[in-house]
């Protein structure tokens, strides 16, 4: 018996170690797919400094080289990030069953897509606000804004994927609550702590200032009162669900008490 499950053990530790091999693999080949999306890239992103008269600048000699490769190493690590979800899947699926297999696969292209909105939320909405403020109390202190390229490209950074991650807490909700380890009574009960943590991350993410906080928190706190709400939703499916298995094993049960 021993020897059975130290084999089983070896197997799983096998297995595991040719899907992280293979998703390596898939972030070399994105990586080096990447290089020709960079420059595109840039040029986009520095469209709304543009606008404002600001320009970025290059105060080390090696910044663009390592924005360079620090942006094709971004591209390649979400482009490959389906493919890690797949990997994770493929690994946990022998214990799952056929329901849950398929319940879990499908939320591999949402969790991909939340976290693409997620990055456009940030960009495009909260980005423009935030660069707007910070040029106009600049002009109102006669600062002159002089921006290095390394210094703008990671405050970009820092703003949307913590956003693109955060968006995926409806997903990371319904999956709890799916395994029975929050219930939507859970989450209403400490929403008070849910807020606060919340608000701890939006300082994390935000300048220092009231305005760009709320920006920031208020919509943090709606996606939490959104999660609840698939949370309700999951959890009436759940109970449904167990309702189903209990009839059915209370029908085995007489079956059997009558022959």
């Amino acid at each position: 018996m021993a020897i059975d499950q130290e084999q089983s053990v070896t197997s799983h530790l096998d297995e595991l170690r040719k899907r992280i091999v293979w998703s390596l693999i898939i972030v070399v080949v994105l990586f080096a797919v990447a290089f020709p999306l960079v420059r595109p890239l840039v040029r986009f992103l520095q469209a709304d400094l543009k606008e404002l008269g600001i320009g970025l600048n290059a105060f080390n000699v090696a910044d663009p080289l390592m924005l360079y490769l620090n942006l094709a190493f971004i591209i390649a690590i979400v482009l490959a990030s389906p493919f890690w979800m797949y990997q994770l899947w493929a690994f946990v699926r022998p214990g799952l069953y056929d329901k849950e297999q398929k319940a879990t696969l499908t939320y591999i292209p949402v969790i991909f897509f939340l976290f693409l909105a997620g990055v456009a939320f940030s960009y495009f909405w909260l980005l423009p606000f935030l660069l707007k403020v910070s040029t106009e109390l600049g002009k109102e202190l006669g600062i002159e804004q002089v921006i290095g390229v390394e210094n703008y490209f990671s405050f970009l950074i820092r703003l949307t994927i913590p956003f693109g991650l955060l968006f995926q807490l409806p997903v990371v909700t319904m999956f709890l609550t799916r395994l029975g380890l929050v219930t939507p009574i859970f989450m209403r009960k400490n929403r008070k702590y849910a807020y606060f943590a919340l608000f701890v991350v939006a300082a994390l993410i935000a300048p220092p200032d009231v305005t760009s906080h709320l920006m920031i928190s208020v919509p943090l706190f709606v996606l939490y009162e959104i999660s609840i709400l698939i949370s309700a939703r999951t959890y009436k499916k759940v109970l449904i669900l167990e309702q189903q298995a209990e009839l059915e094993r209370q029908a085995d049960l007489m079956r059997e008490l009558n022959k």
